[in-house]
């Protein structure tokens, strides 16, 4: 790769994107607790859940627009759903390590988790189709347009 190209160029594999982001909700979440523990701030206990969240919105948006660069877009697709499940599943299990709390105790965060699942989705979707407009304009011989002959009638 060089230095001039753009981020949304890299083919970047959704595995290792799941994993960079499961690794900053624990470092996240890690400080989240030391700050509890110098009583420096109050920090809420749902701040886990938070960061959960966060951080799967976070992989959703980034995933979705790097997968347009993705040279078999099926497999990357296939390969990024089962990588957001297992964000999911990670990020949740490290919330509830971290605060103690299971995601119907933790209030709204499961809505917010459906939300978000729904969302990545939409978000795939999205970038799928704007893909297939693009590709299709691309092969598309563009000419002058044809002009009818149509007798006026005056």
């Amino acid at each position: 790769m060089t230095s001039d190209q753009s981020i949304f160029e890299r083919r970047v594999d959704p595995v290792l994107q799941a994993g960079g982001v499961l690794a900053m909700v624990f470092i996240v979440d890690l400080f989240g607790l030391i700050i509890t523990g110098a009583n420096a701030e109050n920090v809420s206990s749902r701040f886990p859940w938070l960061c959960a969240a966060s951080f799967m919105l976070f992989f959703a948006l980034f995933n979705a627009v790097l997968s347009a660069a993705a040279a078999n877009p099926a497999k990357y697709w296939g390969r990024s759903i089962y990588s957001f499940m297992g964000l999911a599943v990670g990020a949740g299990l490290l919330a509830w390590a971290f605060s103690g709390l299971t995601i119907s105790e933790a209030g709204s965060y499961r809505w917010i988790y459906l939300v978000v699942s729904v969302g990545y989705l939409v978000f795939l979707g999205m970038i799928a189709l704007i893909k297939n407009v693009v590709n299709f304009a691309q092969r598309e011989e563009w000419t002058r347009p044809r002009l009818k002959n149509r007798q006026r009638e005056d």
